[in-house]
């Protein structure tokens, strides 16, 4: 191969029509290795690996590179707005059960999307897709950037997936590591100290260090580039024009610690969208600031770790101040400009399911399951765009696993027990309460009552249309058979969601049957 003057060495080979493996030899410069130590590397920019020989794959035809012959079906399909969304949040392979040894999890996830819009997600957050070692991880120590997993699948697997989502009005949103990799990552072998920084990038923070940090100071005076951004810029390009993504989630922001760096790779996507799609990008920063969101940061969205912290003390029936709660319920209480800057959720791959935490603390059967639907009333009924992690709508009950390398499958057999039915049943109708009431789209929200000894707390939810709802929450163990909320918004008529049963406020007081540990809402009819 001979080197060019853009730093990339290229051979001409004339092959015939067929499938094709390949590495490369080099001669590495990295300190840990002998000096100029050959080693044999896969291309860094490989788009498919075999995942029995762990070699590049490519595709000749005519003699001509090609990926492969997946022809898009549902690219005109309108796809809701990011503040619209009803997130989903799902590892593929414990998704589809957590089996290794077969490549067909994208297709067996693909039997399932029609389980997911009956529920009413509307996007799917993929957990790391891209090639890592072995046929069963989390994925978040890449190895490979532009080649899907193999043991989920082929690269035309899962176009075929992100097409069939759009088919029925999902949004997929992929998982982004660009702040490390594994130590086994080609860039590292051949030249560690040009991509990666020598040393930990952040040594105040050793529980978090997962892996080789990529290096965004580095500038390459001879090409003119700095090289870790142009290696990512050609990774987000990809995955965009390839794979027709809609979203992507960067993964420890608060770790690569870069603006300048992330404030370019978002234009880098939203030139390539403009005037085409919607597009999300989603920062992990915990724990979560609105100095990441633009205008002063780069990123549309930060999940919302406050927001589950809160609402996780308030279902446990810790004694939190209500003003606590009530800033986490309205972000802009935070300094976040709007309701779409914020990703809440109840629980992700990092947390537990709200149902172990409850049984954590011996909180089991009925009395936990209420509490859990007060949470999800609460998930999706605030301001924020609301995230469900796998398995939450029915209640899966096994721990986050303490191990990347441990599957942890959804229990699918759960949703023959009546309770965990009766919760995904009730997930559903709120879903789609929440997308029939304009209010919870928007950022208003007005704490009308708050009861610190009775611990209630009442909030209006409306827009300039005339939508509007009340949610009144008791936080409380205690029933309040005949609970009255002073304050409140008069001369309506409001309806019960869930029986339909009228509800008239008579001078500003609203009374209510409050059972303890639920959450009422009230819609407005006139």
């Amino acid at each position: 191969m001979q080197k060019g003057e853009d730093g990339y060495f290229r051979t001409q080979v004339d092959l015939e029509d067929g499938i094709y493996q390949y590495k490369f030899r080099v001669q590495s410069k990295s300190g840990f290795l002998q000096p100029d130590e050959w080693v044999e590397v896969n291309d860094p920019y490989m788009t498919e690996m075999d995942r029995r020989t762990e070699r590049g794959i490519v595709h000749v035809k005519n003699g001509q590179l090609l990926r492969d012959t997946y022809v898009w079906q549902h690219d005109g399909n309108p796809l809701p707005a990011n503040h619209e969304l009803v997130i989903y949040e799902l590892h593929v392979a414990d998704f589809v059960g957590g089996e290794t040894g077969v490549a067909d999890k994208f297709q067996r996830a693909i039997d399932k999307l029609d389980y997911l819009a009956d529920l009413g997600v509307n996007a799917i957050e993929l957990m790391p897709i891209t090639e890592y070692a072995g046929d069963y991880r989390w994925g978040y120590l890449v190895r490979y950037y532009f080649a899907p997993e193999s043991s989920y699948g082929t690269p035309e697997d899962l176009k075929r997936f992100v097409d069939e989502c759009h088919a029925r009005g999902i949004r997929v949103i992929m998982d982004g590591i660009f702040n490390h990799t594994d130590d086994q990552s080609p860039l590292l072998l051949i030249d560690r100290d040009y991509w990666y920084y020598h040393d930990k990038h952040y040594p105040d923070d050793p529980a978090n260090y997962w892996g080789p940090e990529f290096n965004y100071d580095h500038y390459d005076e001879n090409l003119d580039i700095r090289p870790a951004w142009s290696f990512f810029g050609d990774v987000v390009r990809y995955w965009v024009e390839e794979y027709h993504i809609d979203g992507i989630r960067y993964d420890a922001v608060r770790q690569l610690a870069n603006y300048e760096f992330f404030s370019w790779l978002t234009q880098q996507v939203d030139n390539l969208v403009a005037g085409k799609k919607p597009f999300f990008h989603i920062a992990e920063h915990i724990p979560d600031t609105s100095d990441i969101i633009k205008p002063q940061g780069p990123f549309e969205a930060c999940w919302h770790e406050s927001f589950r912290f809160f609402v996780k003390d308030a279902v446990l029936g810790e004694p939190i101040p209500l003003e606590k709660l009530q800033e986490a319920l309205d972000p802009r209480q935070q300094g976040y400009p709007h309701m779409g800057n914020v990703i809440n959720y109840l629980a992700t791959h990092d947390r537990e399911h709200m149902i172990v935490e409850l049984a954590n603390e011996g909180i089991v059967h009925k009395e936990a399951f209420r509490r859990v639907k007060m949470a999800a009333t609460l998930l999706m009924t605030a301001p924020g765009v609301p995230l469900i992690w796998m398995g939450d709508e029915f209640a899966q009950n096994t721990h986050k696993t303490i191990t990347t390398l441990q599957p942890n499958p959804l229990r699918w057999s759960l949703l023959e027990q009546p309770l965990n039915q009766d919760l995904q049943d009730f997930y559903k109708r709120l879903i789609a309460l929440r997308k029939k009431v304009p209010a919870f789209l928007t950022d208003e929200i007005d704490f009308f009552h708050g009861d610190p000894e009775a611990r209630v707390l009442a909030y209006l939810r409306w827009n300039e249309a005339g939508s509007r709802a009340i949610v009144v929450v008791n936080l409380n163990g205690e029933s309040f058979p005949q609970y009255t909320c002073p304050n409140a918004p008069p001369d309506t008529t409001w309806h019960d969601w869930q029986d339909d049963r009228a509800i008239t406020v008579e001078a500003g007081n609203l009374a209510l049957n409050l059972p303890g540990f639920t959450a009422k809402i009230l819609v407005c009819t006139s």
